[in-house]
């Protein structure tokens, strides 16, 4: 299996960020004001894979008194990881797109001022769901992983 790189999150994130700023573009008299907090749902996911990692780290690196780890758990978790990065990696693009639509035209929408926060939010929140699902992924690596270092 091959680790996650970082040009597959880019070309994602890309094809997203786009995507939603065409969207926002088209529409955005139409829709309703984004809520503010939508992006924490990314976070919520993050927390599990950083849970995930933790828990993981010390079995799979062999550390006295830690159970062994399964391998179908740890490919679960890899997979699980891998989805989790994706997926950071496309609402991180949303959000940018809907940031690059709404941030120069606060002033002239109320809702717009409104929407500037919620793609804050959202941002941070993408960012750090994929910083946690690549953590998940390096921990799941056997120490005896000639591509540990790739």
């Amino acid at each position: 299996m091959r680790f996650t790189k970082p040009r597959d999150l880019l070309a994602a994130g890309l094809v997203a960020g786009l995507l939603a700023h065409l969207l926002i573009r088209l529409a955005y008299d139409t829709l309703p004001p984004l809520p503010t907090f939508a992006g924490f749902t990314l976070l919520v996911i993050a927390l599990v894979n950083l849970w995930l990692a933790f828990s993981l780290r010390a079995r799979i690196l062999r550390k006295p008194g830690a159970r062994p780890v399964e391998p179908l758990t740890a490919a679960r978790a890899v997979a699980f990881a891998k989805a989790s990065s994706v997926l950071g990696a496309i609402m991180l693009g949303a959000w940018a797109g809907v940031l690059v639509y709404v941030a120069p035209v606060r002033d002239e929408f109320e809702a717009a001022g409104h929407d500037v926060v919620s793609g804050i939010v959202g941002v941070v929140c993408a960012a750090l769901l994929i910083a946690a699902a690549l953590w998940l992924e390096r921990c799941c690596r056997t120490p005896d992983d000639p591509h540990l270092d790739q």
